[in-house]
């Protein structure tokens, strides 16, 4: 059997300390495995030399693409223009810090090959399998916010937030369609929205090395994750993902303007 069309996207806000690593890994990385892949780099309105040494790649690298978001939006927001964008078979997403090795996209592509509509790596899965620890209080607030998750969002995952997920196409073109968090919040709505749809979602362990660079302040984006998953919450109470994946249905899963109604109703909710 062939190897799949893959298409990677790499969110990136101010990444010009390590986006040309990056870019090296990744591209590295395609041309070792020998895959069929287009990368697309979605800049979420840098105000650094990102965007420069990315065009300066793509002088060489015909098949790296750069999206340009119209200001900064989030990382959610990022991760849904690069997706909904990307032509491959099979679309994933991976942090540009590369916490996940890019090898350790086979292990998605394996399990979407086997069946599945959506496959996430997982942190937490084999732990023997994390490269660089976290610090113990980020470890604390990580588990924490998992629980969390897992008990208000009924998802059963043990790993939601890893930066580092694969889906068949067109169930991404439905998934993120629907998608309303723009930040921190997204994970646990897209997979709670995939589990609505009936998609099935395979949780994979991955290496993973923890990054000191990361930006992410559990106490603040914790909090505001929190606010997000209760809006999400609220959103399918009031039945706002049912409407929308009725008028996706009845639209053979193209965007109407009922579903930019239900959008923008949730993200009126947000403010």
């Amino acid at each position: 059997m062939a190897h799949p069309r893959l298409s990677i996207v790499i969110p990136a806000y101010n990444e010009s300390a390590r986006i040309e690593q990056t870019l090296e890994r990744v591209m590295g990385c395609v041309a070792e495995q020998g895959w069929d892949a287009e990368v697309l780099v979605v800049d979420d309105g840098s105000k650094d030399d990102t965007v420069k040494i990315v065009q300066r790649w793509m002088s060489v690298h015909p098949r790296l693409h750069l999206v340009r978001n119209p200001g900064n939006r989030g990382k959610g927001y990022s991760v849904r223009n690069g997706l909904l964008q990307a032509a491959g078979d099979i679309v994933m997403f991976t942090d540009a810090d590369l916490s996940a090795p890019m090898e350790e996209a086979e292990r998605l592509i394996a399990a979407i090959v086997a069946g599945a509509d959506v496959a996430i790596g997982s942190r937490w899965m084999d732990r023997t399998r994390q490269t660089i620890h976290q610090p113990l209080y980020r470890q604390f607030f990580g588990r924490c916010f998992n629980w969390i998750t897992r008990t208000i969002m009924g998802l059963p995952f043990k790993d939601t937030q890893c930066g580092f997920k694969a889906f068949k196409r067109e169930a991404a073109q439905v998934i993120f369609r629907l998608q309303t968090i723009e930040r921190w919040g997204f994970d646990p709505e897209i997979l709670f929205i995939a589990r609505k749809l009936k998609y099935t979602i395979r949780e994979v362990p991955v290496t993973w090395g923890h990054d000191e660079r990361s930006r992410m302040s559990y106490l603040k984006d914790g909090m505001k994750m929190l606010e997000e998953m209760a809006i999400i919450r609220a959103n399918s109470v009031a039945g706002r993902y049912d409407a929308a994946i009725a008028a996706m249905k009845d639209t053979s899963a193209m965007v109407t303007p009922q579903v930019e109604q239900v959008v923008k109703v949730s993200a009126e909710a947000r403010r």
